[in-house]
């Protein structure tokens, strides 16, 4: 089984802080922070992919996302 490795630049972390702010939200697999689309279309689904938010709403960090951040 193959394992990918996630690295986190300053716009994920940025992200995954405001999600833990709870300033995000996902509509149609766009990701809008504090109301405004993020510019990075493919960020919302990357996170996901990565298991580090969950879709559903609200948006929240996954614990694996907690550890990160606190890590960091």
């Amino acid at each position: 089984m193959q394992r990918t490795t996630l690295t986190l630049n300053n716009r994920d972390r940025a992200i995954l802080h405001a999600v833990s702010a709870g300033r995000c939200r996902i509509t149609s697999h766009a990701l809008l922070v504090d109301g405004v689309y993020c510019a990075d279309q493919f960020l919302a689904d990357r996170l996901t992919q990565a298991g580090l938010i969950t879709t559903a709403e609200p948006v929240r960090l996954t614990p694996s996302a907690q550890q990160l951040l606190q890590a960091a």
